[in-house]
This record gives structure tokens, sequence and C-alpha cells, in this order.
């Protein structure tokens, strides 16, 4: 058998069905990893091991009893801290919140998860209120990268990286307004999927630019993002921003050929300032999809620049109004 650490979201859930492993094993063996690699990581800001193993021992129960959920059923998922869980405290990765009351209630993708069985093992480290992009916190201390602790994770969402990569927990949610779920999934070599803004609820989940943020998962595998955007995705009342369209099957459309796909490469700024391994690992991957079928055209974007521009005028000035009385009370 593979180590559990791992393993995938589809085979963790395969071999659970079949009473080969069981939820309880699964997160004994995430808390082992955490326990062996977390003083070098700092990934999580709070850890929930005595409820993650009492929500382990409900979905044993559940399973042998034929109450099966679905794929996530008894599969540990770690949360970044901007999101909220009923009874723990979300901190934002700031000392603002550091000693703040519990939340309330879940935020709605919180609500998701736990419906479909997902254990949530605890709340990832992040730049503070996720406004960077190396997850340096000077309250919690700083992430490391997995795979050299002498570098960075990238942030914002780089404790739900590091933690996914460690093998701490099968997938993890990270937060994006202006890269933080894409950066720290590039820096640590796991998969992140900024989704289309709108199709994944971001209520009860602390904003940082609200015309601009979405949540999304993070993963060691493809197939295993496409599982938990199956549960995540869908239409929340609570959001003003969510959508009420259609949901596709993510996993089952995995399957489908990418044979006459067109991807376009931008020529103005995609392979500049890259250091010449990045640059070799990219274009690697071109040809690896060009040997699958994909058509690979050159394109222009010069608009790219004011585009950023505009993101940045945008960030700037919804996080500063979201922020303005702390700003104004305690401005250092």
């Amino acid at each position: 058998m593979k180590n559990m650490r791992y393993q995938s979201i589809g085979e963790s859930s395969d071999l659970i069905s079949t009473g080969k492993i069981s939820p309880v094993e699964l997160i004994e063996s995430s808390f082992a990893e955490v326990d062996q690699g977390e003083p070098r990581l700092n990934a999580f800001i709070t850890l929930f091991r005595e409820e993650s193993l009492e929500s382990a021992r409900q979905a044993e129960k559940e399973i042998r009893d034929g109450q099966v959920r679905g794929p996530l059923h008894g599969i540990p998922i770690a949360l970044k801290d901007l999101i909220d869980v009923a009874g723990t405290r979300t901190t934002c990765g700031s000392k603002f919140f550091a000693t703040a009351p519990p939340s309330e209630s879940d935020a709605t993708v919180a609500v998701m998860l736990k419906r479909a069985g997902a254990i949530i093992i605890g709340k990832t480290n992040l730049h503070e209120f996720a406004f960077g992009v190396t997850t340096d916190n000077p309250h919690f201390g700083a992430t490391a990268n997995p795979w050299d602790s002498s570098r960075v994770p990238g942030g914002s969402s780089g404790g739900s990286s590091a933690a996914v990569v460690a093998g701490f927990c099968a997938g993890a949610l990270g937060t994006d307004t202006g890269g933080s779920v894409r950066i720290p999934s590039a820096l640590c070599g796991n998969v992140g999927l900024k989704q289309t803004y709108g199709r994944v609820s971001v209520h009860g989940i602390t904003e940082l630019a609200q015309s601009l943020d979405c949540v999304g998962p993070m993963c060691r595998y493809v197939g295993d993002v496409a599982i938990m955007m199956n549960v995540l995705a869908g239409y929340d009342h609570n959001d003003v921003h969510c959508e009420d369209v259609s949901v596709p099957d993510y996993a089952g459309g995995l399957e489908r050929s990418i044979v006459g796909i067109k991807a376009g490469i931008p020529k103005q700024h995609f392979f500049r300032d890259l250091h010449p391994d990045v640059e070799q690992a990219v274009r690697e991957a071109i040809r690896t999809l060009e040997g699958l079928g994909v058509e690979i055209v050159d394109i222009d974007l010069p608009s790219v620049p004011d585009a950023h521009e505009a993101v940045l005028t945008i960030l700037k000035t919804e996080a500063n109004f979201f922020h303005q009385n702390r700003l104004a009370d305690r401005p250092e």
C-alpha cells in the first residue's frame, strides 16, 4: 500500500469504503505527520486533534452502517485561517484577532465539506490578512517551504500548500485575490485552483477585496481538486456574488480528451525575469501538452500591465475600506 501521506483522495476513499483502512487510521496518520513535520514547517495556526478523532470515529460508524456520504467521507482537510469554523477562532493571521471570540457559525465551504463527511483537522497559517505572498507571518511565525525550509512557500495561502505537500492532509482550502492560491501552489508544487469568481461561496470568509476574492481547493493531485470542486461549487444565497448556475461534474470531466484545445502563450511577459530552471520546466510542460494534442499558439496581451495596475488599485482600495477602522485605531 502507498504511504498514506501520499495517497490521493480517491485512493483513500476506495480503501476506506473497502475496509482496508479506517478514517481513524487516516486521521491518526495525518497527525503523526503533523507531529513530525510541523515544528519545521509551521503550517498551522490551530489544530483540531481531539475533534478530528471524534469526527473520524463517527465517520467510521456511518460508513460501517452503509451511510457513505461520498469520496470526502473520512478524509483530512485543512482550511486557511480566514475561513470560519464554528466554535473556533479565526485569526486572519493577525494579532488583532489572536484573542477574538470563537466564530458562531461555519463558513459555507466548511458546511459543505462537513456535509460531505470531510474532517477538518486545523486552520493553516497565512500572510497577515492574506495581504502578501511569502507567509512570513510576524505574529504566528513564518511558514517554510516543505521542499526546502530555507525558502518561502509563497502566499498568502502558504500554510495550506505546505500542509498538503508535507502530507499533513489530503487537501486544503486557500483564498485567492491576486494569486494567493496560485502562487504557493506554484512554489510548493501542488495543484491549486483559482476558480471562476462567484462559482464557490465566500460567505463566512474574511475578505481582502470583495470584488476579487475567491476560495479554492489545494491538493496534491488534479483529480482531488475535481473531487473537492464537486462538493464546493454551487449557489449560496448568503453570498451576493455567488452565481446561480448549473454545476458540472468536475471529476467526471477529467476523462474528456484535450485533443484540439487551443492554448495561448503570451509573448510579452510570460518568460520575463525567469530563473532558467523555471523557464525549462514551463517549456517542458508546454511540450507535454502539445504532445497530448493541444494546439499551442503565441498570443499578444498588450493590456496586461494596465490590467495589473487596475487590479492593484481595486485591491488596495477595497482592503483599505475593509480595514479603515482598525487602521484608524491602531495605525502601527
